[in-house]
């Protein structure tokens, strides 16, 4: 299996399809919340998937599982290798318990303190490295390289982002049966393979819904790229709360999906996060990790005209330490 995604051809609907029938079992179905303040506050109709309640607290799961569940006899034997700040690590290591597949994966030193210990407890083998000065890439290919397991790409993958796009699948369906059509989606973006999934579902079924991305401030590297048609990388002396989406660059695979299907590029401050997550708990009783609070952030902080019109937002994740919360309930945001 060749790890290198320019090479990968893209996942269609039909993909997706197939990934949601591989998956189901496993996933959670997970909701869609609607909370009148948030409406009277927007001017429009807001609609929340919650994927912080998703099976490891975000919607990384899905794509874990779904490359998972595709490995042949030997592959699974020789076990698996990823990279992630957590929730792609937890994800994988869930997936990995699940199928008896041995896990190990590459973390940063500093990542929150709950996804670090979720992965250990989900069976994982973490190793640490320095986010700052080490490339957790040239890490995880060694370690494939000297065990010849099968790396699991985080989002750059078609296994990966049909796993994604799931999620995709479920907001059609749901919003659906409430009788509305999309205006906007609204997805919280690192490497893209959410936004990757879901665009290519909505591209088929629903193609006038405007897919948006949201970005933290100094790491808008999808938009950036998107704008410029080429892949631009994140400034190296930045820093954001969103852990979860502090990727330096969009992935190839990634970028050239989502180069066709996303409409809008917007990106908040870390205050702004921090007042999202404080909203999430008051008002709708939501916990969000900073990266999965981005795009109600942005409604919340009217980057996007919502009056009038039926927005998804996406809360892609709820692993957030315990001390940063209640850091940000205190501050009384």
């Amino acid at each position: 299996m060749s790890n290198n995604s320019i090479n990968y051809i893209q996942p269609t609907y039909l993909d997706i399809l197939e990934a949601n029938n591989r998956i189901s079992d496993a996933t959670t179905f997970t909701p869609l919340l609607e909370n009148n303040i948030l409406n009277e506050t927007t001017g429009g109709r807001v609609f929340l998937k919650a994927e912080n309640l998703q099976r490891t607290g975000s919607f990384k799961f899905r794509g874990a599982y779904n490359f998972l569940s595709q490995l042949n006899a030997k592959e699974r034997t020789r076990g698996v290798v990823a990279y992630s700040s957590g929730n792609h690590a937890q994800g994988v290591a869930a997936a990995a318990n699940l199928l008896s597949i041995k896990s190990t994966i590459v973390m940063p030193s500093d990542s929150p303190k709950v996804k670090l210990n979720n992965t250990i407890l989900l069976g994982a083998d973490v190793i640490t490295y320095n986010r700052y000065t080490e490339d957790r890439e040239v890490i995880a290919n060694q370690l494939v390289k000297s065990s010849k397991a099968t790396l699991v790409p985080p989002y750059d993958h078609p296994w990966t982002i049909s796993g994604q796009g799931t999620v995709g699948l479920e907001i059609v369906s749901q919003t659906k049966n409430i009788g509305i059509i999309p205006d906007a989606i609204l997805v919280c973006c690192g490497g893209g393979g959410l936004t990757a999934g879901i665009s290519t579902v909505f591209a088929k079924v629903l193609p006038s819904t405007q897919i948006c991305i949201v970005e933290p401030d100094d790491f808008n590297d999808t938009g950036l790229s998107i704008q410029s048609g080429k892949r631009i990388s994140n400034s190296a002396n930045k820093i954001s709360i969103c852990d979860s989406l502090l990727v330096p660059t969009p992935g190839h695979l990634t970028l050239e999906i989502n180069k066709k299907y996303v409409k809008n590029c917007l990106s908040v401050s870390d205050l702004e996060v921090r007042r999202a997550i404080y909203f999430a708990w008051h008002h709708l009783k939501v916990v969000l990790e900073p990266g999965g609070a981005v795009a109600l952030a942005a409604v919340l902080n009217k980057k996007i005209k919502c009056d009038g019109l039926n927005i998804v937002v996406l809360l892609s994740g709820g692993n957030i330490d315990l001390e940063l919360f209640t850091e940000i309930l205190k501050n009384n945001y």
